[in-house]
Parts: structure tokens; sequence; C-alpha cells
């Protein structure tokens, strides 16, 4: 015999299978003559037109950011390194004194250089005043011509010692210079390569420093072959001069964190060779960095104007499909039957839209919102936007209720 609370679910599952049984059967009474007549609705879809206006085409690359002007300060002479007089990182002139280098032994060699150079002065001094006491007695036949030309290659020779005395300061006197090593350009300085104290100069030029000049600041980037032949084309068939075109090309540019292309630039180096093992020209783009946001080396993206296209198509980006046929849209036709339509698709715009090259019209009604519920072959209820959003206000007072 069962027990009193297993008697208890027994009944409770029994009255569950009795009551949902009811329902199903009372569903199916009020129900069954109105669905044997009704076929299934049309889904609702918001429709609009493809949009008609003038837009321009354009091409994004991939690029680096270089300095305007780049030197490498070196040690020109061999000696210890005695002082750095410069701040790392920072701005420096032209001419700012930035390391010295030890200059005893430079300035005892110019010290040298200097009294030969007076010497040489002296001997230059007395052999024209021996070619002078020459030449007078020879007119007295006191001396022979074989005296005074040995004075006249004297003097000469004088000269030619005082010349190289001259050379020899100069020489002397650039060393000396090189103990003070100064900016070469205007920029900003990166660190010391070499500490006080540390000898440079010994094997060769040693590497102190390098100083960028970052304002403005250039951008490389390279472009296929036949972006930039369609360029040309673009540009002769609408009656305009490509070599202006190219001289006067505005790019924009973004860096890998910032929406959009925030910055302005212009081209001013296409060059004259395509690279054959990759089939691009590298072109160079001068930009404004006096907010110092580019650094060189720093990876950017370059958008670059093409051709303007007249009443291009444009559509709502939401409105594409992806099949393994390629991109697609939905159109509704007579009797709001579904069309699928297969597009080639231009560039994004940028607010939410894409140029259709080809496949669609400006007067074709395109579903917007909604594919997923849409089926080629079968009707849809086509809506505004403005119908859809007032529809769905509608249900939502009706759910109130």
């Amino acid at each position: 015999m069962m027990r009193q609370d297993e008697r208890r679910v027994f009944d409770g599952r029994i009255r569950s299978l009795l009551c949902g049984g009811l329902l199903v059967l009372f569903l199916m009474a009020g129900c069954g003559g109105d669905s044997q007549q009704a076929g299934p609705q049309a889904p609702p879809v918001t429709v609009a037109n493809p949009e008609s206006r003038d837009i321009q085409d354009y091409g994004i690359f991939t690029g680096q950011t270089r300095a305007v002007e780049s030197t490498e300060v070196v040690a020109r002479v061999a000696g210890r390194l005695e002082t750095i007089e410069y701040t790392v990182s920072s701005a420096v002139q032209k001419g700012d004194i930035l390391f010295t280098i030890e200059k005893e032994k430079y300035q005892a060699a110019r010290d040298a250089a200097f009294a030969a150079l007076q010497s040489s002065k002296a001997d230059l001094a007395r052999a024209e005043t021996e070619l002078v006491r020459v030449e007078r007695a020879s007119q007295n036949r006191a001396v022979s011509e074989v005296d005074v030309d040995r004075a006249v290659a004297d003097r000469d020779m004088a000269k030619a010692a005082v010349l190289a005395a001259e050379a020899g300061l100069a020489d002397a006197e650039l060393s000396l210079s090189y103990c003070t090593v100064r900016a070469p350009i205007q920029g900003f300085a990166s660190r010391n390569l070499v500490d006080r104290g540390n000898l440079v100069g010994q094997s060769g030029p040693t590497l102190l420093t390098t100083i960028n000049r970052m304002q403005p600041v250039y951008v490389y980037f390279n472009v296929p072959e036949i972006l930039v032949l369609k360029f040309l084309s673009d540009h002769r068939e609408q009656g305009q001069d490509p070599d202006e075109a190219k001289e006067h090309l505005p790019v924009r540019v973004a860096l890998a964190n910032e929406k959009g292309f925030p910055h302005e630039g212009q081209v001013d180096y296409i060059d004259n060779t395509v690279d054959p093992r990759t089939g691009t020209i590298e072109m160079r783009a001068v930009l404004d960095n006096s907010g110092s946001f580019f650094f060189p080396g720093l990876f950017v993206r370059i958008k670059v104007p093409g051709a303007a296209i007249s009443a291009a198509v444009i559509i709502s980006e939401t409105a594409l499909g992806t099949d393994l046929g390629g991109k697609y849209v939905y159109v509704v036709g007579e009797d709001n039957i579904v069309e699928q339509r297969y597009v080639e698709l231009g560039l994004t715009q940028g607010d939410g839209t894409v140029h259709v090259r080809e496949g669609l019209s400006a007067a074709d009604t395109v579903i917007v919102n909604g594919i997923m519920f849409a089926r080629p072959g079968l009707p849809v209820t086509p809506l505004t936007a403005e119908q859809f959003e007032a529809m769905k206000a509608q249900q939502a007072q009706q759910a109130k209720k």
C-alpha cells in the first residue's frame, strides 16, 4: 500500500497532466478555425532608397614617421671626454655646446703651428730683403745673374713656407675647435652614449648622441603601382594636370590610438621608380608637428584622397549581408517580394554608409534593418524608419495594458 506522502505526490502529478491536456485542447479549439484560413504573416522590415551623392574616392595606407632632419653627433678628435653640457632628451639650438674634449694637446699643436707661421714670415722678410740687395748689386755688376736667380728662388721658397705654415695653423685650429662639440642642427638631443672620463675618437669618430628635428615631420608610405596609375588616369579624365595634383595632394594621418584622421598633411615627394620587389612606389607626406604628436619611427595610417565620384550610390552598412557568393542586399520588388542582389562595394564613408559601385541603383528599395527575417522569393511588410518606430511604440503601449 502507498504511504500518505507518496499518494499526495502521485495525485499532484495526475492533476498537472490533466490541466496541461485541457489547456492544449482549449487552445486548439479556440484557434483552429483561424489557423486554417490565415497564412504566415509577412515580417515587417525597415526599407529605404539608396542615397545618391557626390563623394571622393580614397585609399588608406600604413606608413612610418621620420625626422625631417637627423644627424649623428660624433667626436672628431681623440681624447678624454671632459664635460657634457646639455640635458638629455631636450631641445637644442644649432651651435649649442654639447660636449667638450680635453684640448691641451691640440692647444699646444695650435701654438706650435702659430710659431712656425711667424718663423716662416720672418724668413720671407729676410729673403725679400736679400733679393733687393742682390738686385741692386747686379745693376753695378757686383754680382752675377746666378746670384740674382738664387735670391729669387729663396724668396719664392720663403713664400711657399708661409703658405704651408698658414695651412698648418688652420688645421691645428680646426682640430682645437673639434674639442668643443656643438649641435650641427636644431632639434631634440637624445641621451649621451659616452660618459665623462672615457676616451673617444681613438680608432675613428665616436658616436656621442643623435639630434632629430621633428618640426615638421615626415611620413613615408608605399602605394601599389596600380593605385598610382589609377590616380593619374582619373585626373586626366577630369581634365586635370596629374603633375600638379601630385604636388598639392593633401592627406590625413592618424596615430595608432586615434579614431578618424585628425592630422592634415601634404605629399611633397613621389619616387620616380617602382620597387620591382613589391610593385609599390614610395611617397612622403610632410605634417605639422607643433603639438609634438609625432616621434620618428611611429606607425601611422594615411588617408589619401582620389578622384571625385558624382552621383554615387550610398547605402547603410546594416543593409549588407555576406554569403559564399559575396556581399549582397535584399531589394523589395513588386508585391513586396524580396530579391537577393549581389553588389560590388567601394569604400566606407566614415558615417556608417558604404559606396556601392555596381549592382544597385538609387531607385531600388533596400531592406535596411530586419534582413534576418527576410527570405528571397517571400513577401515582407516594408516600413519606413518612422513607421517602424511608431509600430514599436504602439506595441509597447499595448503591452502595458
